[in-house]
């Protein structure tokens, strides 16, 4: 099953925080096309920009817990994008944040991720803030969302398997490995088993951080209208992805 629109909540009410951008070369595949960790970092910033227009506490930190993209095109070299985002539900440690990418107004990619709140002195997650009620409380409107994890383990045996070394550049201020460079895993991936589809939908779950102690092997399943990955390290399943797939036209 792959993921759809469906899971995706409408913009209510309340806060929302805009900017815009070029697509540039070092964010696309030779086809042109932006790249998935390309997306991932676009979302990134927009979330840190709001975060800090906001003033929301700088001793806490919040980390990506999973990502649904739905994809009706990808943005491609040299065009503008604006991107929209507002807070669209939330649990007791936890805020989901929606993201729209349009180009020239129209929408292109719609985006939900949740972000779990983390105390920097401890690292463990914290409840959140009156100040983030005060900012976005009104677009939150009540909503809750789960911070469960849906994707299955992998399976003992996969139709590709191979090691999935980790680069400097691909760790973070905290040590651990970038959501976007996890997402590089994911665009790589499809480019070897699945060169010839589209990436219509994609979900990402985080299950435990990477960090350069982890010796990571990648593992996919492909079908014909989906793809399924993991990262994983001494058996245990440290990242996952679903792809939903379509023709190239």
């Amino acid at each position: 099953m792959t993921p759809t629109a469906a899971a995706l909540v409408p913009m209510g009410p309340g806060r929302r925080f805009a900017t815009s951008r070029l697509v540039r070369l070092g964010d696309v595949l030779p086809s042109g096309e932006a790249r998935l960790d390309a997306i991932a970092r676009y979302l990134q910033d927009i979330a840190a920009d709001d975060g800090r227009d906001a003033a929301i506490d700088n001793h806490m930190a919040w980390l990506v817990r999973k990502t649904l993209l739905v994809v009706r095109r990808r943005p491609r070299l040299e065009e503008p994008i604006n991107l929209v985002t507002w807070a669209s539900g939330s649990g007791a440690r936890w805020a989901e944040r929606r993201t729209t990418i349009a180009v020239h107004g129209d929408p292109v990619v719609e985006v939900a991720s949740l972000w779990v709140c983390v105390d920097l002195a401890t690292m463990r997650p914290a409840r959140l803030s009156e100040r983030f009620w005060t900012m976005y409380g009104d677009a939150v409107g009540g909503r809750a969302v789960s911070s469960r994890l849906n994707h299955p383990d992998a399976p003992v045996q996969t139709d590709r398997e191979r090691p999935w070394p980790l680069r400097i550049s691909d760790l973070d201020l905290l040590g651990h490995v970038n959501n976007a460079a996890t997402w590089a895993a994911v665009e790589d991936e499809l480019s070897q088993a699945c060169p010839a589809a589209v990436v219509r939908s994609a979900e990402l779950e985080y299950r435990l951080p990477i960090d350069p102690s982890h010796q990571v092997e990648l593992r996919s399943q492909v079908a014909p209208d989906s793809m399924r990955m993991w990262l994983v390290s001494d058996g245990s399943v440290l990242a996952s992805a679903v792809v939903g797939l379509g023709p190239r036209s």
